[in-house]
């Protein structure tokens, strides 16, 4: 999952740096992508757990599935209008770019939920969930939401530091999870792995706003 998460960043990089747009054919390229690489991990990998116990899985009657996914798509949307106000506000407020604003509060106001449900796999000794999820996000985050985006309208770069600063901490960020993984011991991250992830987070969150 580690090579795709790179290769993703670095196509997104190729097609965003040199003109500043992401194009719909691009975006098209991106889902393409994602979309390939979920058929090879659902036909071709070997399932991480198997049951012991052949329990039958208890089934949500339809109405409430229905309900449940409308009440949460609903305050999704209503939660993301809320959250995109809310931050061209505070830039305008505190006179920064939204860009600082998107990295910032917007960019962990969004992982959030992914925190939570990797602090919760570890209590639960499920490492492989957590990290998975992580990685996952990412890969997702950059072919479906870049993706699908730039299909239904060109995004176009507006502030040039994206260009200039974010997107090489983006690579460079994806590409330090490899040797923390192996070094010093292999197939581990330790707790001074976390702050050093931790660290670089903050130090490009203070150059940035710097």
């Amino acid at each position: 999952d580690w090579p795709v998460m790179m290769l993703a960043s670095l196509l997104f990089f190729f097609f965003i740096y040199f003109d500043g747009v992401l194009q719909q054919y691009e975006g098209v390229v991106m889902v393409i992508f994602l979309f390939v690489f979920l058929v090879y991990l659902l036909r071709f990998q070997k399932p991480a757990v198997i049951d012991a116990e052949d329990e039958p899985d208890v089934m949500l009657p339809t109405y409430k599935t229905a309900l449940f996914l409308g009440l949460g798509g609903g305050a999704l949307w209503g939660g993301s209008e809320l959250l995109i106000s809310g931050a061209v506000g505070m830039a305008t407020a505190f006179g920064v770019s939204e860009r600082v604003i998107a990295i910032t509060i917007v960019s962990v106001g969004t992982s959030i939920p992914e925190l939570a449900a990797s602090i919760i796999a570890i209590i639960k000794k499920e490492k492989a969930i957590s990290l998975g999820n992580l990685i996952g996000s990412n890969i997702f985050n950059l072919l479906a939401v870049l993706g699908i985006t730039s299909i239904i309208t060109p995004i176009s770069v507006m502030d040039q530091g994206l260009l200039t600063n974010d997107i090489f901490w983006l690579l460079g960020i994806s590409f330090l999870v490899l040797p923390l993984v192996f070094i010093p011991k292999g197939l581990r991250l330790g707790w001074r792995d976390g702050v050093v992830l931790l660290g670089v987070y903050l130090a490009f969150v203070y150059f940035t706003i710097g």
